[in-house]
C-alpha cells in the first residue's frame, strides 16, 4: 500500500466536527432501522474460533527463526508497518485462548 493512497483524520473529543441536519437524519434513520433490515453482505466472514481478537501485551521478546507459509507472511506484510507486532498480538491471542479454555 502507498503511503500517498493513506488518509489520517484525527478528531479532537474537546472540539468534535459539526453534523450537518442531513447527516442527523441520515443516523436518525439508521438509529430507527431494525437489525434484520441492515446488510451484511459486505462485511468479510470472522473466522470460526474463540480468538479473534489479538491484543498485544509488552512483554519480552526473543528473537528466533521461524517458518510460516508465504501467503501467512504475505497477509501480514500487507498489513502495513509493524505486521510483525500484528503476528506476534495473533499467537499470544491464541496461547490466552487455550491456556483459560472458555467454560
Amino acid at each position: 500500500m502507498s503511503k500517498s493512497n493513506i488518509v489520517t483524520r484525527i478528531i479532537d473529543l474537546n472540539n468534535p466536527p459539526v453534523i450537518t441536519d442531513e447527516q442527523k437524519a441520515r443516523l436518525a434513520a439508521l438509529t430507527a432501522m431494525p437489525d434484520d433490515q441492515i446488510d451484511f453482505s459486505d462485511i468479510p466472514p470472522l473466522p470460526d474460533t474463540g480468538w479473534v481478537k489479538a491484543v498485544d501485551f509488552p512483554h519480552t521478546k526473543k528473537q528466533i527463526t521461524l517458518r510460516i507459509d508465504q501467503d501467512v507472511l504475505d497477509f501480514f506484510r500487507h498489513t502495513g508497518s509493524r505486521y510483525q507486532t500484528r503476528i506476534n498480538a495473533v499467537l499470544r491471542s491464541y496461547v490466552e485462548a487455550h491456556r483459560n479454555p472458555r467454560t
